[in-house]
């Protein structure tokens, strides 16, 4: 495969990845953008992350950061998610770009044991910004990052947590090198929403141990 050199050609391959098939609210399933999902990898890559990496892609989805990690030169990677329907959808489109070092597992993340050491973590977890929604579900993925003590951790958040958040990783022994923020667009996919898109501000922090 022909190695990608520009954050754009990266965009490009994966607005291709479907958004999620049969969006579950209790789960509060919304796709990762293209454009922010190559910015935040490109940005990853540029700093050393993904490039012959062990890549683990935590509530995958439909496998947005594993595949572009793959297509960014990771060693590995694999995506992990609860819901069976986009782990479906991830393995159909890894198989249609022919990526041999992917691999996506359907279980919930809590039950989640990994026996290699990885070096990136991506997470997207729910935001916790719908009134139907579980409330922490992100701490319990950073709680399981923590647990498997990468080398590096990217995940999102909603901006106004920034400070308990920034705290939270302190108290564990995380790093904090960087803040990526993003205007995250919420589309009208469940029947409680009243507007067609929604934009909410989220932050992405990048830690290490």
């Amino acid at each position: 495969m022909k190695k990608i050199t520009r954050k754009k050609h990266l965009e490009m391959r994966l607005q291709n990845i479907p958004s999620h098939p049969n969006p579950k609210v209790n789960l509060e399933q919304y796709t990762t953008p293209s454009i922010i999902a190559a910015d935040l990898v490109w940005n990853a890559y540029s700093l050393g992350d993904i490039e012959c990496k062990n890549v683990l892609d935590l509530g995958c989805g439909t496998g947005i950061f594993a595949i572009a990690s793959t297509l960014m030169g990771a060693k590995l990677a694999v995506g992990v998610d609860i819901d069976k329907d986009s782990i479906e959808l991830a393995r159909d489109v890894s198989d249609n770009l022919n990526l041999d070092n992917l691999n996506f597992i359907e279980t919930d993340i809590v039950d989640f044991n990994y026996s290699s050491h990885v070096d990136t973590v991506f997470q997207n977890p729910p935001f916790g910004s719908q009134k139907k929604a579980q409330k922490g579900q992100d701490l319990k993925f950073v709680r399981k990052a923590i647990e498997l003590e990468p080398d590096v951790l990217y995940s999102f958040h909603m901006a106004s947590s920034e400070v308990f958040l920034l705290n939270y990783y302190h108290e564990n022994n995380f790093h904090i090198t960087h803040i990526f923020r993003y205007n995250f667009p919420i589309p009208k996919i469940y029947e409680f929403h009243t507007k067609e898109n929604q934009n909410i501000d989220v932050i992405v922090v990048r830690a290490t141990l």
